[in-house]
């Protein structure tokens, strides 16, 4: 098949059988689009429907592309995402993103879960209490960066060691801990979303060894940028492709 063939198929397979509102007005750019996207960008590196679905969330989260992402929420049940993974896949974009973002785009989620009968609220996932989130949430970021995490703590001023203990409580504790996608993924989706936001190069290449460090290799890390790409935009790529070359260069 050629891109426009696969474009087709693609689209079918994730949104049905409608056609976009954009062809009415903007034929060019939709064509663009969906070629771009569906007949390209979808067909690129080693990650399945599942996996994009849940990197486009996160980036139109990030974004706050609300429209694009309730589109997407469909697509992703369509692809076979549960309605936990969708989710959990935006929950995890609070700490990088803020709260009030998040519930933005948690509203579009209910929205689409209502309309189909999904119950809510769906199954927690919590695993942790008000004892544990900080032991157990440094315990998930030694398992990803390793010793660095203690010295890390040590070096801190007395006046931001609060902040660290955020870090390890809320970010990774309240977040990382949750049940309903697993360690590779969630770090994956941070890698995602960090590349989208911009200008955080030193977090995304401590991500980029963070995905390393978990099992995640070049490629996918590679495929997972790229996957970004229609979404965030050239310049945004390149930085996190930059990032990801210099912590893993090619002769590795």
């Amino acid at each position: 098949m050629n891109r426009v063939e696969k474009s087709e198929e693609k689209y079918r397979q994730l949104f049905g059988n409608g056609v976009p509102a954009a062809y009415a007005t903007d034929p060019d750019l939709q064509d663009n689009l969906s070629r771009f996207i569906f007949g390209e960008v979808f067909y690129q590196g080693n990650l399945d429907d599942k996996q994009r679905e849940l990197i486009t969330l996160v980036v139109l989260t990030t974004n706050q592309t609300l429209p694009q992402l309730k589109a997407h929420v469909d697509a992703a049940l369509n692809v076979g995402l549960t309605p936990v993974e969708i989710k959990e896949a935006v929950y995890q974009c609070a700490p990088y993103i803020g709260f009030p973002k998040t519930l933005n785009a948690i509203n579009e989620v209910n929205e689409v879960f209502k309309a189909k009968d999904i119950a809510l609220p769906i199954e927690s996932q919590k695993t942790v209490d008000e004892g544990s989130r900080l032991e157990k949430g440094l315990a998930v970021q030694v398992e990803i960066f390793g010793d660095i995490i203690s010295k890390m703590r040590e070096a801190a001023p007395a006046n931001q060691k609060h902040i660290q203990d955020y870090l390890s409580a809320f970010c990774f504790g309240d977040f990382y801990t949750r049940t309903g996608l697993d360690l590779k993924t969630r770090e994956l989706l941070t890698l995602c979303i960090i590349s989208t936001l911009g200008g955080c190069e030193s977090q995304v290449k401590s991500h980029v060894l963070g995905n390393k460090n978990v099992g995640n290799d070049k490629e996918t890390l590679i495929s997972a940028i790229t996957h970004c790409l229609p979404y965030m935009g050239f310049p945004r790529t390149l930085n996190a492709l930059s990032c990801v070359n210099e912590v893993i260069p090619e002769s590795e």
